[in-house]
């Protein structure tokens, strides 16, 4: 009974003492967790970046659009003719979206980006005329 005891007692310290030099699959993971979640977070870092750099465009592109409304109606005030404010372009956009054409069958017989008729029609949409 005495060598069953004595046996198990240092098969018990051999196990211990082998367990502090195996590698720990544990650690292993939590390195590859923290690599993903660093790659993760770079990921959105970089789709926030291009999110913001699109709106900045977004809004420069409705400044220059007032710019020009503004311009258009201090001509407007100076005299100039009132016969049809709008360009034939305009009125072909609005025409076609009347009618049920599609955002791509506009570009299509137009050859204006899909963004710009995006703003015609908007500006249609909130009654506005293009002055």
């Amino acid at each position: 009974m005495l060598y069953i005891i004595v046996t198990l007692l240092s098969v018990g310290i051999v196990l211990l003492i082998s367990s502090f030099f195996m590698s720990n699959r544990f650690d292993e993971l939590e390195n590859q967790i923290e690599q993903l979640s660093i790659s993760t977070l770079q990921d959105s870092y970089v789709l926030k970046n291009k999110v913001k750099v699109l709106e900045e465009e977004l809004l420069t592109d409705s400044i220059d659009l007032s710019n020009i409304r503004q311009t258009m109606k201090t001509q407007q005030t100076n005299g100039s003719k009132s016969v049809d404010k709008e360009p034939a372009i305009v009125k072909n956009v609005k025409s076609l979206y009347e009618h049920g054409y599609s955002m791509k069958q506009i570009e299509d017989q137009t050859g204006l980006r899909q963004e710009d008729i995006k703003v015609i029609v908007n500006q249609q949409n909130k009654n506005e005329a293009f002055k």
